[in-house]
């Protein structure tokens, strides 16, 4: 993995670059400040792109790509994406029912903030704020895509892509910068994993070994 990963600069290091941004501005700003930093601009056509771009990280697209995956009989690929959404998904809601952190409009309000940039036809949510669900999608998907399909001129555009949409949690008042920054590293991380598990220890051939042991136990034991 560590060697795919050197082929791979740009993506990783831009990773890189944007965990340590991230982490920069939360360190230096508290996280209502930093949120309307982020929302200084907004109008009526991103009020519209970032509608639709955020649904790409639901989780919608990634289950669409492992099904296809899987019936172009790519069991390798459809396996690492699978095991990237599936931990990166239960990670995330496992720390959402720990923290319970209140989300931008909730806390806008307790703090008697007032905000003029809250996205018509956008369902806000009060809880569960950290980490973002949609970030962690969104870069568990990019980070497999760059990383099984070896291909460098994919990088730039998979983290461009699923920066945007974790910035569009920002911008539809869903999430804070921390939520989103912890949602990219859970993605990243899992994705990594994922593919360590089905191209390094080549999950494939332990199941395999595990069936054929298992068959030949079968049949000593009726012996």
């Amino acid at each position: 993995m560590v060697k795919r990963i050197k082929r791979l600069p740009l993506y990783f290091i831009g990773i890189v670059g944007l965990l340590v941004t991230s982490f920069l501005v939360i360190c230096t700003f508290t996280k209502s400040a930093g949120f309307l930093l982020l929302n200084t601009y907004h109008s009526s056509f991103l009020d519209v792109f970032f509608k639709i771009l955020t649904n790409l990280g639901d989780g919608v697209l990634s289950i669409l790509l492992i099904i296809t995956l899987f019936i172009l009989k790519k069991r390798k690929k459809a396996s690492t994406l699978l095991i990237a959404y599936a931990s990166s998904g239960l990670l995330v809601q496992i720390m959402k029912r720990i923290f319970d952190l209140p989300r931008p409009r909730l806390t806008l309000e307790q703090l008697n903030m007032s905000y003029p940039y809250f996205v018509s036809g956008v369902a806000l949510h009060d809880h569960h704020s950290f980490p973002s669900g949609h970030t962690a999608s969104a870069f568990a998907l990019a980070t497999v895509l760059v990383l099984v399909f070896k291909k460098h001129k994919i990088s730039i555009p998979c983290i461009v892509i699923a920066s945007l949409i974790g910035y569009s949690r920002i911008y539809l008042a869903q999430h804070f910068l921390i939520d989103v920054l912890v949602g990219m590293f859970l993605g990243t991380i899992c994705a990594l994993l994922g593919y360590y598990q089905v191209y390094d220890l080549k999950l494939f051939r332990s199941l395999k070994a595990a069936r054929r042991l298992s068959r030949l136990g079968l049949r000593v034991g009726n012996d």
